[in-house]
């Protein structure tokens, strides 16, 4: 094969394509964010996570309508836009849409978040303001890019560490729940899936602070998340 063929890296079950023989970064910090201590997170955690991930939601929307732009006459992102944004593939949920009502995938999260009281949440609020205007700093194509990253393995790899929490009592958490086995199932269908609807897209590092601001968000709304480091151990000291 030439040189100057780009190479391919899976990752949970994704190509990501990169330059010649180098490996990129961003998958590990997917990796960073399946490792975290979902497990340890009550229902009012997973809440405000699902407040984080609104904000998450926000930009995703923001970031494919920068792909259309960018890519006008692209028939497989128009079909993509169709599945996330003013849409009734989440419809109905009971308190959030009706039957056949079309609305994009962060207006969904902003309804369930009305479910319940959440800890925290006006510091959750500017957290999550903070975290648009971080990627609202980066360039058109890195935030475009980001898409295929998103939806072709790296989000629903993300949901399904997401929902590895035990805890999901209330209405919120249940219908965030939804939302996130919808959406693997949204990314992942053979053919017709998000994923082969944006894997044509370039992807490079350049993604990498959307993946860290996304981890870093995470971590600031749900403390626990973060990994417990095993003690180090001391030498024994020599007779």
């Amino acid at each position: 094969m030439s040189g100057m063929m780009a190479t391919l890296r899976s990752v949970g079950g994704a190509e990501f394509r990169a330059g010649p023989t180098k490996a990129f970064a961003f998958p590990a910090v997917i990796d960073e964010i399946c490792r975290m201590r979902w497990e340890v997170l009550d229902a009012a955690e997973v809440m405000q996570v699902a407040k984080a991930y609104y904000y998450f939601s926000i930009q995703f929307r923001e970031n494919l309508e920068i792909a259309c732009r960018l890519r006008p006459g692209d028939a497989l992102l128009q079909k993509l836009t169709e599945g996330e944004c003013n849409t009734d593939n989440l419809s109905p949920f009971p308190g959030i849409c009706t039957v056949g009502e079309k609305l994009n995938h962060d207006e969904f999260m902003r309804r369930l978040l009305a479910f319940q009281a959440i800890e925290c949440d006006h510091a959750l609020t500017l957290l999550g303001e903070a975290y648009l205007d971080r990627t609202r700093a980066l360039s058109d194509l890195p935030r475009a890019g980001s898409i295929a990253s998103y939806e072709d393995g790296g989000l629903s790899r993300v949901f399904g560490a997401m929902l590895r929490a035990r805890d999901w009592r209330g209405a919120g958490p249940v219908a965030f729940r939804y939302f996130l086995e919808e959406h693997i199932r949204f990314d992942t269908d053979d053919g017709e899936g998000h994923g082969a609807l944006s894997r044509h897209l370039p992807v490079d590092d350049s993604i990498l602070p959307l993946w860290t601001a996304f981890r870093d968000l995470l971590l600031a709304a749900a403390p626990r998340l973060e990994p417990v480091m095993a003690p180090e151990v001391m030498p024994e000291a020599a007779d």
